[in-house]
């Protein structure tokens, strides 16, 4: 089924679905599913969204490109719901300038129904935002797609993770909980193509742009059949005042990591994922630990070098509010890469693989001042053995019930082949000014 008359199909439901009216509305559904009786009285279709505009500025040059800003942007959102007893219709609607790639584009953020067919079973069909796992800013189990252009070039967290077609099954029982979500086409994450950011490519030796290339990164995706659709599934519970889940999937790796050689581009290659998290309270905070396998299917002895080996991923966090509106989070991430003697042996750059245990240590720091109308935060990406890291810094004001401003940076350092230091001249500063209406 394409992926476009599956968008077309949810907009049609949904607007049958508001123009039908109904009773009054009903809480919506959470993760937990029990949100979804009568709490109170709401307009049978709410209207909200915001007017906002965004740019970032690069604070290094980069000879690869003639733009020094990776970031322009005027929005409209549009935010559409209506709540009946027993289902809700639900619509984002992105009305996009983009000055730099000089372009005007509509965007569908999310187009839902969803119902709840019995006490036990809720049913989401359409474009949506998913998104679970522990991690922050760190995603093992959290194979839905992400938007890494966003992340680097200044946007609101809110747009790291990226839409996609799905039907999203949760079901409820007494010893266990379970989510199922079935995507009918691959939905990749925005990765960087060299339109906005440069990067380094091993085949040039050196950090390149769309404009060095002559053209953007172009990779072969999957054919849009039923065997290449994407299956994702959570088993959670709570265990006193923690939760234990259990993750699941198949399908891709979502960025063009494999390379296919007849055509000479990149692609991607199967992906198969399994894990787990516990997360819960710990001496006055929060902490959570998370692994996942990555199975990968095409290249399981590692011995073809355009294609990823399977990896162990992990992750460990806690997360404490020191005094008051004032709250510090850290991580110890790592990723192992398995027959990694056999990658180096075949591998055409191995002087650029990564180490075969890749450590990231992270660090956030978050403080609410003004009565919690002034937000300074922090958030750094350390890597002790890659000898790279990315930071990020903002400030945001909330001027007025409708106004806000965020002022912050992206700063990246590293050698030209690690992962954060390739995006080194990519550094910016942004801002962005919100009307909420």
């Amino acid at each position: 089924m394409s992926r476009h008359y599956f968008v077309l199909a949810a907009i049609f439901i949904v607007a049958i679905a508001l123009a039908a009216g109904g009773s009054p509305a009903l809480a919506r559904n959470d993760a937990t599913g029990k949100s979804w009786d009568n709490q109170e009285s709401a307009p049978a279709v709410e209207i909200h969204g915001f007017a906002e505009s965004s740019g970032s500025a690069r604070l290094v040059g980069d000879a690869t490109t003639s733009r020094d800003y990776p970031l322009g942007k005027a929005r409209l959102r549009l935010d559409i719901a209506h709540y009946a007893d027993r289902a809700e219709a639900t619509l984002k609607l992105d009305f996009v300038r983009d000055a730099i790639t000089r372009e005007d584009v509509f965007s569908i953020r999310r187009a839902i129904v969803g119902a709840h067919v019995a006490t036990w079973l809720d049913v989401r069909a359409g474009r949506q935002v998913l998104t679970w796992g522990t991690g922050d800013l760190l995603f093992l189990n959290d194979l839905f797609p992400k938007d890494f252009q966003s992340f680097f070039t200044g946007e609101d967290d809110e747009f790291l993770k990226a839409p996609a077609d799905a039907i999203k099954l949760s079901g409820y029982f007494g010893a266990f909980n379970v989510d199922v979500v079935w995507s009918p086409t691959f939905e990749p994450d925005r990765y960087i193509d060299g339109t906005k950011l440069s990067f380094f490519s091993p085949s040039a030796g050196r950090r390149v742009s769309a404009e060095t290339m002559g053209n953007a990164v172009h990779a072969i995706t999957p054919d849009q059949t039923l065997e290449n659709s994407e299956v994702y599934v959570r088993f959670y519970r709570t265990v006193g005042s923690a939760e234990v889940a259990l993750y699941g999937y198949r399908g891709f790796t979502k960025e063009p990591v494999a390379f296919h050689q007849a055509a000479g581009l990149p692609t991607f290659s199967r992906r198969n994922s399994g894990g787990a998290s516990l997360r819960g309270n710990l001496l006055g905070g929060i902490a959570s630990i998370e692994g996942a396998y990555y199975d990968s299917e095409n290249d399981r002895n590692g011995t073809n070098p355009f294609i990823p080996n399977s990896q162990v991923r992990g992750v460990v966090g806690y997360e404490k509010e020191i005094v008051k509106e004032f709250t510090v989070g850290l991580q110890y991430y790592a990723e192992l890469t398995t027959d990694y003697d056999s990658l180096l042996a075949h591998s055409p750059w191995p002087a650029w693989e990564p180490d075969e245990v890749r450590q990231l240590v992270t660090g956030r720091v978050s403080w609410w001042l003004k009565q919690q109308t002034l937000l300074l935060s922090a958030f750094g990406f350390i890597s002790p053995n890659a000898g790279d890291s990315h930071w990020r810094f903002s400030t945001s004001l909330k001027w007025s019930d409708n106004v806000t401003f965020v002022l912050g940076s992206n700063l990246m350092f590293g050698n030209q082949w690690t992962f954060f230091g390739q995006l080194h001249n990519n550094s910016n500063a942004y801002l962005r000014l919100r009307y909420a209406f």
